[in-house]
């Protein structure tokens, strides 16, 4: 376990003394945020940690002078050094956001403007709080594209944030935020869009630009793993109070409250569980193949994107694909769905062709292949009921309207949520319980093959173990194969029968979890297991 140590001053930079925030009106509670106190010291690093909706982010507004829309701060006082920011105008705040204290968001591709070049974007920091010549503020900006280890500043800082990778946006997005030098910066979960090698990159930048520059850093993260690698101190949230706070190695191997030792008790280990918890379903067509792939390829002018790919999938049991961003994992998944059309190769689903079906058969085929797809916020309507998405999907798998309301019902029970849910629209539900719900609109198709894009990438750590346990129940009821795209080798370590490790499109190596995981062939495989965060922590 890598926990950072530092020399911090006495006297924090940053005080918290018993913040309230407050929740519209008919929400679940009456605050976000209750009687929130703590401090941060210059050069130190204070993770934040807890489910979604516990009240990190509102919390993080709140201090940012900047409470989303709907929350209200109704008491309590926050102080930057001495001087007291909860009664700021906004005026004020102006002169301070981005100078003396700073964000660093959660998404980049969403924080960046896609139609300014990103080194327009940083030069633009300058701008707003610096008197400085347009050729200062360049210089000053690619030296900043430097410091986060960028290769080509030049050609970086001339480039739209859709040229880069999520990585180098993210990083942009960091030297944005240091441009003036802050004396805290908060980072709202700034690694959970990562995959494990890129946010083992960022977050050894942000170990060494504190140890440079001795910034405060108050880090929000629902990820155990990452609180491992960089925390001095670590608090614990739920339900909009801090629950238990205290030095990083104590929390993380002594936790005092029910609260952490559940949250660290939810986090999915590198181990593969023992043989007998994860055996193949045994039925009468066991060894089935339901999905086989053979020579898959696409190609987008001269870059390959998905490369000669080839494996099979049997009933009841899970194939987890692991990689990088960028290695082809989403494009494969596009491609077998027929969201996309490959260059070559060939699908197979249930023994028959795939790719060749066109129309009506196309339609009724596509019902054995069914995706949750990564974004449970995105892949809702918000307009419609949940009932009504789920029904429109047992409609079109060949149930009559009668009985399509049934049919929800059951599957809203199959997965965990109560009947009520289906008069709600999914605005009503957090992450976890939108991402039941595509998980039931899939089921309504009755498919053979459920294939599960980062679909638990945005879910925290007990979220997490729930979706898991819930389709190792599914599975084992209903027989389903499941194809999973991950880049959290954790997850797949704990789901798969078998893991596919993707590089540059390409399968560089394939067999069976526990030989993936502890005995590792290909150099790859066994970078992105050494760069899963925490690996010592469970």
């Amino acid at each position: 376990m890598a926990v950072a140590t530092v020399a911090l001053e006495a006297r924090p930079i940053l005080t918290v003394e018993g913040l309230t925030v407050a929740l519209p009106q008919g929400a679940d509670r009456p605050l976000a945020v209750d009687n929130v106190s703590l401090d941060l010291r210059r050069g130190e690093i204070l993770c934040i940690v807890g489910e979604s909706g516990s009240g990190k982010s509102a919390l993080s507004g709140a201090i940012m002078g900047a409470p989303a829309p709907g929350l209200k701060v109704v008491g309590g006082s926050v102080r930057l050094g001495e001087q007291e920011l909860t009664r700021l105008s906004e005026r004020a705040w102006c002169r301070i956001r981005g100078r003396r204290i700073a964000m660093i968001f959660q998404e980049p591709m969403a924080s960046l403007n896609p139609v300014i070049t990103v080194g327009a974007q940083i030069m633009e920091v300058f701008e707003l709080h610096a008197r400085m010549s347009p050729a200062e503020r360049r210089e000053r900006a690619l030296a900043l594209i430097r410091s986060m280890q960028l290769p080509e500043p030049e050609r970086i800082a001339a480039s739209y944030p859709h040229q880069l990778s999520g990585g180098q946006c993210q990083r942009v997005i960091i030297a944005m935020a240091l441009a003036m030098n802050p004396e805290v910066l908060i980072a709202d979960e700034p690694t959970t869009a990562l995959d494990v090698t890129t946010q083992a990159q960022v977050l050894k930048l942000i170990r060494e630009l504190r140890a440079l520059n001795d910034h405060a850093i108050l880090f929000i993260t629902h990820d155990f793993g990452v609180v491992a690698e960089i925390a001095d101190r670590i608090a614990v949230m739920r339900h909009g109070r801090i629950v238990e706070i205290g030095e990083a190695r104590h929390v993380l191997t002594q936790p005092e409250h029910p609260y952490t030792r559940e949250l660290l008790a939810a986090v999915p280990s590198l181990v593969p569980p023992a043989i007998d918890e994860q055996a193949v379903v045994v039925t009468p067509d066991s060894s089935k193949t339901v999905l086989a792939v053979s020579g898959l390829s696409k190609s987008y002018g001269p870059v390959r994107a998905v490369n000669e790919i080839s494996f099979d999938l049997q009933r009841g049991t899970t194939l987890s694909i692991v990689g990088e961003s960028g290695c082809g994992k989403s494009s494969l998944a596009r491609l077998i769905v027929r969201l996309a059309e490959p260059t070559g190769g060939r699908v197979e689903v249930n023994g028959g062709c795939f790719l060749s079906l066109r129309g009506r058969e196309l339609r009724a085929s596509c019902r054995a292949v069914q995706m949750i797809f990564q974004d449970p916020f995105g892949s809702l309507n918000p307009l419609r009921t949940v009932g009504a998405v789920i029904e429109r999907a047992a409609v079109l798998a060949g149930a009559d309207r009668r009985t399509a309301r049934a049919r929800a019902a059951e599957l809203l029970d199959r997965v965990g949520l109560p009947k009520e849910a289906l008069d709600r629209r999914p605005a009503a539900f957090s992450g976890g319980q939108k991402q039941r719900i595509g998980i039931a609109r899939a089921l309504a198709m009755s498919p053979d093959v459920l294939i599960a894009d980062e679909s638990l990438s945005a879910l925290d750590a007990s979220s997490q173990a729930q979706i898991l346990d819930l389709l190792r129940k599914l599975q084992s009821e209903l027989g389903l194969a499941i194809l999973l795209i991950t880049h959290d080798l954790r997850v797949a370590a704990q789901i798969s029968h078998r893991i596919a490790v993707m590089q540059g499109g390409r399968i560089v190596e394939i067999g069976p979890a526990e030989q993936v995981i502890n005995s590792p062939q290909h150099p790859y495989t066994r970078e992105l297991l050494e760069s899963a965060p925490g690996r010592g922590l469970v």
